[in-house]
C-alpha cells in the first residue's frame, strides 16, 4: 500500500485531532478532515451574484489560474491553512522560515536576506508554502526548485498583466521583476512574455510578428530602468541581409512592450542578426 510522507508537525496535529476525537486511525482523521472541508465549501462560503463577480473581474486579479495549490509568492497569501507558512528563496531553495501567523495574513512591508545565496528579497519574490504541499517527495523527486521558479515566474506574469489597472507603481514593479530576474540568473521560458530586456538578445512580438534587436543599454540607472538601443525588423525581413536604422528605447517603452505581455525570446538565434557598425 502507498504511504504519504507528511512533516512532524502535520503528524503532531493528526494524532491531536485522533485522540480528541477519538478516531480509529490517522486515515480516518484525514477522511473526516475532508469531509468537513467539503461542507465548509457549502456552508461557509456565500454564492457570489453576477455583480460580484464583474466586481471581482473588475479589481486585483484572482489567483484561480495559479499553478500550484498551496505554493505561492507571499504578496498574493491571504488565508494561509492553519496558519502555518514555510517561506522559501526561489533563488537557491533554501528554506528561510517557518511562520505561525493569524489570517487573514496582512503584509506592508516584508525583506529578508537569504542566509544561503545572500539574495536580498521581498514580498513579490518570497515563496509561501503551505502545509499542504509536498515538501519532502519534492525534494526527494528534485522538483522542489522548479516548483519555485514556476509560481514566481507566474506570479510575475499575472502582477504585470493587472499592473496598470490596479494603480501599481508600474514602472518601479517592472525593474524590480528585472532586477530579481538577472541577479536569479533564470534561463526564460520560450513561451512565457519576458519581464525584461537583455543587450544582444533578440525578441518577438507575438501579435505583429515584428522583431526587436537589443543592442545595448545606454543609461546605467541604479534604481530605474534604463534606456536600450534597438533595431525593429518586420515579419517579413530577411534578418541576415537587413541592417536596419538604430533607435532608443526609453524606459516608458520597455514598460509598455513589458506589460502589453506580447515580447517573447525569439526563435532566432540573436547571434544571426547583424549588428550596428
Amino acid at each position: 500500500m502507498a504511504t504519504i510522507r507528511v512533516r512532524d508537525w502535520t503528524k503532531e496535529q493528526i494524532e491531536r485531532i485522533r485522540d480528541a476525537e477519538s478516531h480509529s486511525s490517522h486515515d480516518s482523521v484525514i477522511k473526516s478532515l475532508l469531509k468537513d472541508r467539503k461542507l465548509a465549501q457549502y456552508v461557509d462560503y456565500p454564492v457570489e451574484s453576477p455583480t460580484d463577480q464583474a466586481e471581482e473581474s473588475e479589481g486585483e486579479p484572482t489567483a484561480t489560474d495559479r499553478p500550484f495549490d498551496e505554493l505561492t509568492v507571499l504578496a498574493e497569501l491571504e488565508q494561509p491553512d492553519n496558519g502555518v507558512v514555510f517561506l522559501w528563496c526561489p533563488n537557491c531553495g533554501n528554506e528561510l522560515a517557518h511562520l505561525t501567523v493569524d489570517t487573514p495574513l496582512g503584509l506592508s512591508v516584508f525583506e529578508t536576506e537569504c542566509q544561503r545565496c545572500l539574495t536580498h528579497l521581498d514580498s513579490h519574490a518570497v515563496v509561501a508554502i503551505e502545509i499542504g504541499y509536498p515538501i519532502e517527495q519534492k525534494l526527494v523527486e528534485d522538483a522542489l526548485r522548479s516548483d519555485l521558479r514556476q509560481c514566481v515566474r507566474d506570479y510575475w506574469d499575472r502582477t504585470l498583466q493587472h499592473a496598470a489597472d490596479a494603480d501599481e507603481d508600474v514602472d518601479r514593479l517592472v525593474w524590480q521583476f528585472d532586477q530579481y530576474r538577472r541577479e536569479f540568473a533564470w534561463d526564460w521560458p520560450a513561451d512565457r512574455p519576458v519581464v525584461g530586456l537583455d543587450p544582444d538578445t533578440t525578441y518577438r512580438d507575438r501579435q505583429t510578428g515584428e522583431r526587436i534587436r537589443v543592442l545595448e543599454a545606454v543609461t546605467d540607472n541604479r534604481n530605474a530602468l534604463d534606456a536600450h538601443q534597438v533595431q525593429r525588423y518586420s515579419p517579413d525581413t530577411d534578418l541576415e541581409t537587413t541592417d536596419p536604422d538604430t533607435e532608443i528605447l526609453d524606459p516608458a517603452d520597455v514598460v509598455r512592450l513589458v506589460c502589453d505581455r506580447r515580447v517573447v525570446l525569439s526563435d532566432v538565434d540573436s547571434r544571426e542578426v547583424p549588428t550596428a557598425e
